[in-house]
């Protein structure tokens, strides 16, 4: 089978999948979670078959083009970002399934069938799709926010919960830049915890829901991260000062760099 062929043929079995196996009360109960927690499981969503192309091609991808990043952000409060990274632009180019499945109308569909809000193909590339790995013991995406309003996250691998395979979400937040003020955040909302095993997806909605990876002690967790943006995002001035501070370095500039970080902010 040629590459276009199989990869046309992963599309098509992604969209039968959800026009046939997936349900709608499915989808309204994600939809209660998400609107809920700004967070929700949908592991449902993807066959099997596409979950390990989409794994398969992750593992090459961070295997030829990983490069490790040392962090932090003052925008996010100085939180650590401790990981291993395949930014879009690689992906882009050395990837096949992951480019025409971030696309998949289908898949749109479903999502926002579950936001509740239309779903759209994020504005600003880098954000589109970008793989993470955490690998050594105190690896950890730290508390923050994304620019744009969602994130569908795949995940490859996952240690258990006892060694940090949870991710933490604390829901309707709000990002001030200029002033993040962590700490109240948690004051005024619970902060939720989810549990996360390999073939899992989840749905996020990340520009008003404080959230974290859980630092490792020890496994790995592999994802990608596939962000979208909803009408309003569209039309309201949005700067990328993490993201662009984060992946479009080279491997010089990210390696062994943590910036506006003390020991007591690293474990916030």
């Amino acid at each position: 089978m040629r590459p276009g062929e199989r990869i046309g043929g992963l599309v098509q079995s992604l969209s039968e999948h959800l026009v046939t196996n997936v349900e709608q009360r499915d989808l309204e109960g994600a939809r209660s979670d998400f609107l809920l927690n700004g967070f929700t499981k949908l592991p449902f969503l993807v066959p099997d078959r596409v979950k390990s192309a989409v794994a398969e091609e992750i593992e090459d991808l961070v295997a030829e083009h990983g490069v490790r990043r040392k962090m932090s952000f003052k925008e996010t409060g100085g939180t650590p970002r401790l990981m291993r990274n395949v930014r879009h632009k690689e992906i882009s180019e050395h990837g096949t399934v992951i480019p025409r499945l971030y696309a998949s109308t289908e898949l749109l569909d479903a999502l926002t069938r579950v936001a509740g809000e239309p779903v759209l193909p994020c504005p600003y590339e880098p954000e589109r799709y970008v793989i993470t790995e955490l690998e050594q013991s105190g690896d950890t995406h730290g508390w923050h926010w994304d620019d744009y309003s969602f994130a569908l996250v795949w995940v490859v691998a996952c240690p258990p919960a006892e060694y940090g395979g949870f991710v933490q979400c604390v829901p309707r937040t709000y990002w001030n830049k200029q002033d993040p003020q962590l700490h109240r955040q948690f004051i005024s909302q619970p902060i939720h915890s989810f549990e996360l095993r390999p073939g899992d997806l989840y749905l996020m909605r990340t520009d008003t829901t404080l959230h974290r990876v859980y630092p490792l002690t020890g496994g790995r967790r592999l994802i990608i991260n596939m962000g979208y943006a909803s009408r309003a995002d569209l039309h309201k001035p949005i700067s990328h000062e993490t993201m662009d501070g984060l992946w479009n370095g080279s491997r010089e500039d990210q390696t062994g760099r943590m910036d506006h970080t003390d020991q007591a902010e690293q474990t916030v």
